[in-house]
């Protein structure tokens, strides 16, 4: 059997996506086909809440509120479940998904066959990247890190990051917040 290499090997140290290379797979994903749309929505989705692929492919109608602007993430891996602020683009992109009439337990992102599987995102991720000759191998969970990322160099607070992605112990946080360069302790 095959032994599986560090994490470090499939994604090096300090590589991971900036908010513009995010906007340029959403835009990518946007231009691909009749699901762009749909696509550049979860793409979205997933950085601004730091969604895990199975918790974004497992997002329900019932978790959104349009009226208060909220979403109920529930998190996988016995993460700790968050009530979570949707902003103006995300409540827009999400009404233009939404089927009328629609069910609370139906899924959000669906495809001709149903609910998108996390395979089918991944795939769509890397073709979006592949349309661009996107410079990083664009996987799912980099919109997880991504999110953690731009978060810590706004100057969020790691406790606050840790309850945004669901983390129960903060070390995994930490993962999640290594400060770019320019965000150094001393700006002389």
């Amino acid at each position: 059997m095959p032994i599986r290499r560090a994490n470090e090997h499939y994604r090096p140290e300090g590589e991971h996506l900036t908010e513009e290379q995010v906007t340029q797979l959403m835009n990518a994903a946007r231009a691909r086909g009749r699901h762009g749309h749909r696509d550049a929505t979860m793409i979205l989705l997933a950085f601004r809440h730091g969604l895990r692929v199975s918790e974004l492919v497992g997002l329900r109608w019932g978790q959104i509120n349009f009226t208060a602007k909220t979403l109920r993430v529930v998190r996988v891996k016995n993460g700790s479940p968050s009530m979570q602020f949707l902003a103006d683009v995300e409540i827009i992109a999400l009404e233009q998904l939404r089927p009328t009439p629609f069910q609370h337990r139906s899924p959000v992102f669906i495809g001709e066959r149903g609910p998108l599987s996390p395979a089918a995102f991944a795939q769509m991720l890397r073709r979006a990247a592949e349309s661009i000759d996107f410079p990083i191998k664009a996987h799912p969970h980099m919109l997880r890190h991504a999110c953690g990322y731009k978060l810590v160099n706004q100057g969020v607070n790691v406790r606050a990051i840790q309850h945004h992605l669901g983390h129960k112990n903060i070390q995994h946080t930490v993962r999640y917040t290594t400060l770019v360069p320019q965000r150094g302790f001393w700006n002389d």
